[in-house]
């Protein structure tokens, strides 16, 4: 069997009106750097929504696909279309054998939606998902504690190298954008 393609974090935080969302660029496949710069964010709804992915890159490009057909059915509300696509992917046949999750924001939420049909309001303002995700998550809520004067993007970029610096499944090689 070959090994699948995998293994990033992606980090989301909304902070004083602004939300950003950003991964490192590192796929992994078994024990070996497959590719580092993957872009693992996409820009959706004409630079109104956010989305981010980990794990298998095709099932993720697959849900992104699915995620904005559901913001276009649903006018760009964001939580209605993460709400149909996570009951979508754990009913749906094909969807159901998926592996990814997803953290999707816009300025007013932040959601991460997996295929076990949990979409979740995070905590602080703050979404974390992949392999590095408890050290980007733990970075962040202490960056957003002792450190609000730091943009939305800033803490981002500083979990996310934090998350780096300790996880082999996470390089340094960032995209970070922010509404």
């Amino acid at each position: 069997m070959q090994p699948k393609i995998h293994a990033t974090t992606v980090v989301g935080i909304r902070h004083n009106g602004h939300v950003s969302l950003g991964a490192d660029g590192q796929a992994t496949m078994g024990n070996t750097v497959a590719k580092s710069n993957v872009r693992k964010i996409r820009v959706l709804m004409g630079g109104k929504v956010l989305a981010g992915f980990a794990g298998s890159t095709a099932d993720a490009f697959t849900l992104i696909e699915r995620f904005e057909e559901k913001l276009n059915a649903y006018g760009g509300n964001l939580k209605r279309a993460a709400i149909e696509l996570a009951k979508d992917w754990r009913t749906d046949r094909y969807l159901r054998k998926l592996e990814a999750m997803l953290i999707v924001a816009s300025k007013e939420d932040l959601l991460i939606v997996s295929g076990t049909g949990d979409v979740l309001e995070p905590d602080h303002d703050i979404a974390a998902i992949g392999s590095g995700s408890m050290f980007a998550q733990s970075a962040a809520v202490a960056l957003k504690k002792h450190a609000p004067s730091l943009s939305a993007e800033e803490m981002v970029r500083e979990s996310l190298h934090i998350a780096a610096d300790v996880c082999i499944y996470t390089n340094h090689n960032l995209v970070v954008e922010t509404l």
